[in-house]
């Protein structure tokens, strides 16, 4: 192994999968299986064999999986007390799920031991010893996740050593310390694991929990104290507060510390892979997450967005498409020509910032926020206000008409209706459908009407709509901004609508989505 290697260790299909929220399909592990392989992960911890029938079947699958880079790792607990090894259930099921690989977690922690396994602590110390042993002995790798172990490190340092030196001795290839509470401080973990490192003589991993908010503060440190395998979560899913975020460990340790987490080739899926996770797990992705956000380069302040169109080192302390992410310069009154000029460029190139066009442009974008459109985080509504502008503006359909009836009660989420008639080329489309809401019937009804003519709008759907009430003192007659996100699962795009009729501003902001994703097509 590389002395620079550090070796990535995903939980997501089991630490992620026991996030509130988040239930994963056998079909969702095995989508989730796929993408980390391609982003070059080494281990996916795949969950227990033993504890269901879905995970049961998730093993019998995912080892036909012809996997190019990671390797399916299968989780249990050591033995339990005073049974043998080889007449333990769930041991055996460990080894009937057919991996290279298997993680077993043991006591570290006197107390745990004690109080809650009910057991001694000198037989602690041979479940460890007896399970490592035995998996060893038919052949495995085997990890350890010492559980609780600064804690009980904390507690009783002499009594935690030896838990690790009982599964070093039985062989253990990597023993991981867990700091499985999430309250340990980056110092702490760092300075523990450095006497760990000089107490036994097996290579060291971390398992880091956010209780405290530093799960990746910690688990870095614990790789400058000398650990060489990292386990986490994409995205840092994980119960309670959640894992160590791989998405944020991994390129600071490999872009900005000089270690090696995953191919090269393969830093710039990052982004994808983390809005893959977020879509399959039918979370909501964190726009502000740190490499892999939409906010992680957007740049709105007029002199911070004029440094970066001068030299992106001013303010990005990497390029974006190095994680698979893109720059972001967001419209607004006071971003200033250089910002705007950066989406300017992008549909016309040979405008400058004192082209008459610009000024026309900026005039209209301050005209347009004083009417309540407000484009920062919706650009793609604002790059159609430009190429309109510039007669770079493409027509996709022409709304003839549409029609909406809500109606109560709500049967079956529905209580909603709408007809649209639309125009495309020379054909016309007439569709209804139903909604949960007004603005859901009609979306689904556009959609329906453009999906004969542009099949590729099934690739696209709304992930979140927002409404906010602009001049509140006109009460239900009040100007509102409805601002709808979508994604077709590669991009995310975001769109505004202004009126005083909340059905008329939905419709604008939804237009202007649709026409985004076939423009994107288009191009």
């Amino acid at each position: 192994m590389e002395s620079n290697k550090i070796i990535m260790y995903d939980s997501t299909l089991r630490d992620g999968a026991q996030a509130l929220g988040i239930s994963f399909t056998v079909e969702d592990k095995l989508k989730i299986v796929r993408k980390l392989d391609e982003l070059g992960i080494d281990y996916i911890e795949a969950g227990n064999p033993g504890s269901n029938p879905k995970d049961l079947e998730f093993f019998e699958r995912v080892l036909k999986l012809k996997l190019r880079t990671s390797k399916i790792i299968a989780f249990g607990s050591t033995r339990r007390a005073n049974i043998k090894v080889e007449d333990d259930g769930n041991i055996q099921s460990l080894l009937c799920a057919g991996t290279e690989a298997i993680a077993v977690f043991g006591k570290s922690w006197d107390f745990q031991v004690t109080d809650i396994l009910k057991t001694t602590l000198d037989e602690n110390l041979n479940m460890i010893y007896d399970t490592i042993k035995y998996l060893k002995e038919k052949g495995k790798t085997v990890v350890y996740d010492a559980e609780h172990f600064f804690d009980g490190y904390d507690a009783n340092p002499e009594y935690a050593i030896e838990t690790l030196k009982s599964a070093c001795k039985a062989g253990a290839d990597t023993i991981c310390l867990c700091d499985t509470k999430g309250g340990s401080l980056p110092s702490h973990i760092a300075r523990i694991t450095k006497i760990v490192r000089e107490a036994v003589d097996c290579a060291i991993g971390i398992h880091c929990h956010n209780d405290n908010g530093m799960a990746v503060a910690g688990s870095i440190s614990a790789v400058e104290a000398g650990a060489v395998q990292i386990q986490g979560t994409i995205n840092g899913f994980g119960e309670r507060c959640g894992n160590a975020n791989l998405c944020t460990i991994i390129p600071n340790l490999q872009l900005r510390m000089g270690y090696q987490c995953i191919p090269s080739d393969n830093m710039s899926y990052l982004t994808s892979t983390a809005r893959f996770v977020s879509e399959v797990a039918n979370i909501i992705h964190d726009e502000r997450a740190p490499f892999v956000g939409n906010c992680a380069f957007a740049h709105k302040a007029g002199m911070h967005a004029d440094a970066v169109n001068k030299n992106t080192s001013a303010y990005e302390m990497i390029n974006p498409e190095a994680v698979g992410n893109q720059r972001v310069i967001l419209m607004s009154e006071v971003a200033g020509r250089s910002a705007i000029m950066s989406i300017i460029n992008k549909i016309d190139s040979t405008i400058t910032k004192d082209s008459p066009e610009t000024k026309k442009i900026i005039e209209r974008l301050k005209e347009l926020e004083y009417e309540g459109y407000q484009y920062e985080g919706a650009e793609s509504s604002f790059e159609l206000v430009i190429r309109k502008m510039l007669g770079k503006y493409k027509s996709f359909f022409e709304l003839k008409e549409f029609k909406v009836i809500v109606n109560e009660p709500t049967i079956n989420s529905v209580n909603s209706s709408a007809m649209i008639k639309i125009v495309v080329g020379e054909q016309t489309e007439i569709t209804a459908a139903e909604g949960d809401g007004p603005v859901n019937a009609l979306d689904k009804a556009l959609r329906k009407a453009l999906e004969r003519f542009y099949p590729q709008i099934a690739e696209m759907k709304l992930t979140d709509y927002k409404v906010r009430v602009l001049d509140s003192n006109f009460a239900t007659a009040s100007k509102v901004r409805v601002l709808i996100e979508s994604t077709d699962g590669q991009e995310v795009w975001t769109t505004v609508g202004v009126s005083s009729d909340i059905i008329e501003a939905s419709w604008l902001a939804l237009v202007d989505s649709v026409e985004h994703k076939l423009m994107k097509s288009d191009i």
